[in-house]
Formats: structure tokens, C-alpha cells, sequence
């Protein structure tokens, strides 16, 4: 292939290295040069151009780019037109991506010129979804290049393998503590795991922390139709002799292997019985984040064997991204815990609602409402006490005066609450390990509840936010461990944080409360009143 500057009139049949722009004229990059771009070429006084022209035994950048992607593209996988010398392939149903890595590297090896990306290997994919794409780098190459790189493909470097497992069963494992809400949630998320690839949960069982019922509730779970059975154990698994595996061994199976090297996923644990899979899943599983149990899980589903080398061979690229309920190795020790609480009041808002008046500075057993809230924080184990204050923020302060708490002013508070949960957040002492967020309008909340909110903090063990509950509803106030500081800091608008509790479903802890104390706030008269009488 020839390149280099060239006057037009040499330059037919090559095309433009550069877009040309000059005295009205426009030529494109990769413009096919012809008598028609030589004459408009002419007129715009350009006396040279830098082009490529193709010579003998040479092929243009789209046809290489087209016949590399259709000697690789296997099973499932369609490909695109190429242009501008690339051809991207596209998943044409979804299942997993699987990648001859080794075919791979030989075509990208063959010449620079020629370049291969791919999805990582076994990754899921949706139908649509662009799977790889061959970009040639110049605008020709010699065909012989084009044909060592057909050579070093094979038709199934690139290949879905479809889904084929679409029934499956559960079995939960109970131990007193555990709530049946965990285990609701976590046939939630595994359901909707299951969604992408056509499967769902078609028996479900609960039962005693016990090998032997674990035994029979396997076989169960097959005689119901299932073709793989997954196992959520009250506790984790520890050992190959522990109930999980005991279990899969005692109705006539084999444990695979238990352990990955994928964190968060650790304690994975891939078995069979008479040739179905059965996984004792992780912790980590009842999740909705991406761990090592998905990688699995989706392997499996779609029919592709799991051994013991392909679990081993994860560990580079398996430390996933930190999670927040994992113990933080740069908290120093002894300071990421839950003695030292600080309590944040929000007592800057404009009640609008109340149609006039301030509603904190409404009484109450003749006392204003955020003297109460600020008086219970006070009582309560939290270690320092701050009230955020914006609209008629003198008031305020008068009603708390003689009080031991330390004031904030939120300038912004007309933008919204999430202004004073950053003001607040902001002024937390460095030595606190968390804060709980209490509403100026809600005087059911007593210190004892931010009492048993405090209790309930256990960094140590994935207890990372603490909120009281009643009856399957999430109420106020909430306490966040110092890990969320910097998400608080990024709320915006006239909301709370409701949806990071969302977000981080694993890192929640409910306590338990009456009705009454964590809902009832004080915004209009009406509530007022019911609260008076």
C-alpha cells in the first residue's frame, strides 16, 4: 500500500488520510479520491494531499475487517457490516459469552495492522449485546495478511452458549436470629438473578440448620423439577464436613469444590448430585451486587462445565470491588465500631406544609417539638449532639437554649433537606464512628430507641446502617456507620437518603419498634393535633 503526499491527479483511487477543509471545500477522512474530488480539489487551490492507495495483492480495510469477524464468529453471534475497517459481532441470543482466548492472541499476533477486543470470557450477555469487534488499523493491508489471520481463528473462537437450565430450586437453612424478611429477600434477588437467562425458582423450602433434613430436602427439590438446587445456609459454610456439603455427600453426591478465589464469594461451594448441580452459595449471594457466585451461577445455567481448574483460575481479576459490609483494613483498629455515636438533629426546614408557622417551634406538652427530639438525643448514648438550623434559625436556637448541643448553620436550606444532611454530616467529629440522622419534627423518638439504633451498629459484622421497623415499614431516625459519610455528601435536592438504604440492602440492620415513635412527624396540623390529643 502506498501512503504519502500526492497531487491529486496521482491520487485517484486512494483514499484521504486527512479530513481537508479549505476555501468552502470539505473532504472527509477517508474519502475515495476520483476526477470529481481532483476537479473540486483543483478549484480550491490544494496542490497536495496525504492519501492511501491500495497496490497489487492489497485489500481494502473493510473487506479484511469483514472476513476476520466471519471466520471467528461461532454459535449465537451475528456480525455487523463493516465501515471505516471495523466489524463488530453482536450477541444473537443471550447466554454466556465464551472466548477461545488462545485464538485470540494468535490473530492479534499476526500483524499490528490487525486488532481483536473482545467481552471478558463467560461473560453473560443479553441478545444484542456487541460482543467483540475487529478493527483494522491503516486502510489496506496485503490479503496475505488477511488470510494468516483467517488461518489463526477457528469458527468457534466466538460463541453463546444459550441458556438451558430454567428450573430451579431453593432451600433455606434456619437458625433462631434469622429473620424470615432475610430469606424473602434473598429468594427476591435470586429471582431476579435467574430472570436474564429464562429461569426461575420452581420449589423453594425452608428448614432446620440439620444435615439430615438438608438431605431430604435436596432430593425434594428435585423430585419437584429442578435442575440445579441452590442452598442459602443460616450460617456459612466452614468446613467440607459442615452441614452443606455432609448433606450433598449423604443423598449420593460429590462436593466439586468449596472455596474461590473471588472476594466477595469466598465461600463458594460447587457439588453435584446423580450428575445436577448443586451450589452452596455465599453470604454475598443474597445480594444483588455482582459477586462470585454470579460467574458461577451463569456458567452453570448455561449448561458449560465448572471444574475444580476453572474455579482455582479466578483468583486474577477476583478481588471485586471493595465492599462496604467487608472490614476495612485502613480503619484503625479499635475506631471502626460503634462507641461513639454523634447525633444529628435537622432542624432547618420552612414547614410549608404547616401552611404558616414553624412547626419545630409548635409545643408540645408545652415544650417546642425540636427541644424534644434534641432533649432525647441528648439522653441517648450518643456521644456529641449537633443541630442543623436554616429558616428562622434565632428561633430555633432560643427554643434549645440551655442545652448542651452544638449548632450548624445550613445557608442552603431552602434547596432541600439533603443541604442539611451534608451540613450536618460535615460537622461530625472526626473520632465518630457514625451518625444518626434524627428529624426535628418527630418527638416519638426517644433516647431509648437511639439507644437500641447504636446497639445494633456492628461494622464488624456487616451492620453498617440501623434502622427501626415496624410491621415491614422502615421508619426514622437512621444510623449510618462513618463508611457512607462520603455517599451522605453527595445527596442533592429535597430527599433523604432513602435510597442509598436501597442500594446497600446487605449492609442494613431493622430494629424493631412500635408503630407510633418511628413515623409519626409533625408536618401539617392535622398531625399536630393527633399528636396533641
Amino acid at each position: 500500500m502506498k501512503f504519502g503526499a500526492m497531487k491529486p491527479p496521482e491520487a485517484i483511487g486512494g483514499v484521504t488520510v486527512h479530513s481537508i477543509r479549505q476555501n468552502g471545500l470539505v473532504l472527509k477522512k477517508g474519502t475515495l479520491i476520483g476526477a470529481a474530488e481532483v476537479e473540486a480539489l483543483a478549484k480550491a487551490g490544494v496542490g497536495e494531499i496525504v492519501v492511501a492507495q491500495l497496490e497489487q495483492g492489497d485489500i481494502s480495510e473493510d473487506e479484511a475487517a469483514a472476513s476476520i469477524a466471519q471466520a471467528i464468529g461461532g454459535e449465537g453471534v451475528t456480525v455487523e457490516r463493516a465501515f471505516t475497517g471495523r466489524s463488530n459481532l453482536f450477541a444473537a441470543a443471550p447466554g454466556v459469552l465464551v472466548v477461545d482466548r488462545a485464538a485470540v492472541d494468535r490473530i492479534n499476533r499476526v500483524d499490528e495492522a490487525i486488532t481483536l477486543a473482545t467481552l471478558p470470557n463467560f461473560k453473560p450477555v443479553v441478545e444484542g449485546e456487541m460482543i467483540a469487534t475487529v478493527k483494522i488499523v491503516p486502510f489496506g493491508m496485503p490479503a496475505q495478511l488477511r488470510d494468516e489471520a483467517v488461518s489463526a481463528a477457528t469458527r468457534e473462537a466466538l460463541r453463546i452458549a444459550p441458556y438451558r437450565i430454567r428450573k430451579v430450586g431453593i432451600v433455606s437453612t434456619l437458625l433462631p436470629g434469622l429473620a424470615a424478611k432475610v430469606v424473602e429477600k434473598t429468594l427476591q434477588v435470586t429471582a431476579q438473578r435467574l430472570a436474564p437467562a429464562g429461569a426461575g425458582i420452581v420449589a423453594e423450602k425452608r428448614i432446620s440448620h440439620d444435615e439430615k433434613e438438608l438431605t431430604a430436602a435436596i432430593a425434594e427439590m428435585f423430585s419437584a423439577g429442578a435442575e440445579l438446587v441452590i442452598v442459602f445456609g443460616a450460617s456459612a459454610i466452614a468446613d467440607r464436613r459442615d452441614v452443606i456439603p455432609a448433606a450433598i455427600e449423604r443423598a449420593g453426591g460429590t462436593v466439586e469444590h468449596f472455596g474461590m478465589p473471588v472476594d466477595p464469594g469466598n465461600l463458594m461451594l460447587v457439588g453435584q448430585v446423580n450428575g445436577a448441580p448443586v451450589l452452596g452459595a455465599p453470604g454475598c449471594a443474597r445480594s444483588p451486587k455482582e459477586n462470585g457466585f454470579d460467574w458461577i451461577l451463569m456458567r452453570l445455567l448455561a449448561g458449560l462445565p465448572v471444574t475444580r481448574e476453572d474455579i482455582t483460575g479466578l483468583g486474577v481479576g477476583g478481588l471485586l470491588m471493595e465492599i462496604v459490609t467487608r472490614p476495612q483494613p485502613r480503619v484503625v483498629s479499635g475506631a471502626d465500631s460503634n462507641r461513639n455515636v454523634t447525633a444529628v438533629v435537622l432542624a432547618a426546614g420552612r414547614s410549608s406544609r404547616m401552611g404558616g408557622p414553624n412547626k419545630l417551634l409548635e409545643t408540645l406538652h408545652g415544650k417546642p417539638l425540636v427541644r424534644i427530639v434534641a432533649e432525647q438525643a441528648l439522653a441517648s448514648h450518643a456521644g456529641t449532639v449537633i443541630v442543623v438550623t436554616g429558616h428562622q434559625a434565632d428561633k430555633v436556637r432560643a427554643a434549645l437554649q440551655g442545652l448542651n448541643v452544638n449548632f450548624v448553620a445550613n445557608p442552603d436550606f431552602a434547596a432541600g433537606i439533603a443541604s442539611s444532611v451534608k451540613v450536618g454530616i460535615a460537622a461530625v467529629p472526626a473520632e465518630a464512628d457514625g451518625a444518626v440522622i434524627c428529624l426535628g419534627d418527630m418527638p416519638r423518638v426517644d433516647a431509648n430507641l437511639i439507644d437500641r439504633l447504636i446497639d445494633a451498629l456492628a461494622p464488624d459484622k456487616g451492620a453498617l446502617i440501623a434502622v427501626p421497623a415496624a410491621e415491614g415499614r422502615r421508619g426514622n431516625p437512621v444510623l449510618w456507620s462513618r463508611r457512607f459519610f462520603d455517599e451522605l455528601m453527595t445527596l442533592e435536592g429535597d430527599v433523604g437518603a432513602r435510597h442509598m438504604i436501597a442500594r446497600h440492602a446487605e449492609a442494613v440492620v431493622e430494629v424493631e419498634t412500635d408503630g407510633q415513635s418511628a413515623f409519626l412527624d409533625i408536618d401539617t396540623p392535622e398531625a399536630l393535633a393527633l399528636a396533641r390529643g
